[in-house]
């Protein structure tokens, strides 16, 4: 920078407003946790600081110290200059409120599962379709990357174990910092591997799985921010269904009656429910999307009780 903007901008508001026209200006991507340059720039300011990233006003006129100038004047210039998501900024990521630690290892996680998960046992009756969370005793996390949604399932399933598969060797190690972080060693085990080849023959109450689903047509497309991105996180085959082709294909080996896979897979209804037109899809609406989220029980999948049962 030929000018040091940190004797000009003094509070959080000076900041914000100066993230935003740069990124404007910029033509930045969003969709990693954020939708637009004002989000982002949100974020990026008050994550930064270690502020409450949804609370903005109470610290606009707060002044900040010569440190923090220079840090948010660094970041909001990487951001621009690399395009990389904002949360490999700052090294965080947050689900339904819950923080994880990112970097460039893993996608930033914004799986709707996460938020599948808060609505449907989050209310007074429970979920409409999901198993009672104190009847599930074991649940796998399929293409973990960064844990979160492993981490999730502890919450939400108190008295189960967790196992968490993911390929990728780099991705376990920040999935590892993310179950130490939150202490769960003894509840969450983390397994590399392809899909269920980890597992051996072990079967679960709960799959849950948001793999890499992007078609080729789209990845080619992609602006800087996805890029960023580890690819194999993202490629899903010429269509985007080829993991979850053969997710609905192992899942009955893996499943115990009366569970079922939770599983998130983009754009490609159409396309399987055209390849699978005897399965019993319940597709999940979601605050951005009616049908990225399928839910298929056990029995659908055409696995049977145990005689006398």
């Amino acid at each position: 920078m030929s000018h040091d903007i940190t004797t000009d901008l003094v509070t959080l508001r000076d900041y914000w407003r100066y993230a935003i026209s740069r990124f404007n200006a910029a033509e930045l991507s969003y969709g990693h946790g954020t939708h637009t340059a004002v989000d982002d720039a949100a974020f990026l300011v008050l994550d930064s600081l270690d502020l409450p990233i949804d609370t903005l006003d109470p610290f606009l006129d707060a002044k900040l110290l010569p440190a923090e100038r220079r840090l948010l004047a660094e970041r909001i210039e990487t951001r621009v200059t690399t395009r990389k998501p904002s949360a490999y900024l700052t090294g965080r990521s947050y689900i339904q409120g819950l923080r994880f630690f990112v970097d460039e290892r893993v996608i930033v996680p914004r799986s709707h599962i996460g938020e599948i998960l808060f609505n449907e046992y989050g209310g007074e009756f429970g979920s409409t379709f999901l198993p009672d969370p104190f009847a599930v005793e074991s649940v796998v996390d399929i293409c973990t990357g960064s844990g979160c949604l492993a981490i999730l399932a502890t919450r939400f399933f108190p008295l189960a174990s967790v196992d968490a598969v993911d390929l990728s060797a780099d991705a376990l190690e920040v999935a590892e910092k993310n179950r130490q972080a939150y202490g769960l060693e003894d509840q969450l085990t983390l397994h590399q591997g392809d899909l269920f080849t980890p597992l051996g023959g072990r079967k679960f109450d709960l799959i849950i799985t948001n793999p890499p689903y992007v078609d080729h047509e789209a990845m080619d497309a992609f602006p800087a921010e996805y890029r960023a991105e580890p690819a194999m996180a993202h490629d899903g085959g010429e269509d985007g269904l080829d993991l979850v082709r053969t997710l609905l294909t192992e899942a009955p080996k893996h499943l115990n009656p009366g569970g079922g896979m939770l599983c998130e897979i983009g754009r490609g209804r159409d396309i399987l429910e055209a390849e699978f037109p005897d399965l019993d899809f319940l597709w999940v609406e979601t605050t951005e999307e009616e049908d990225a989220v399928f839910w298929i029980s056990a029995e659908a999948l055409g696995v049977k009780s145990p005689k006398g049962k």
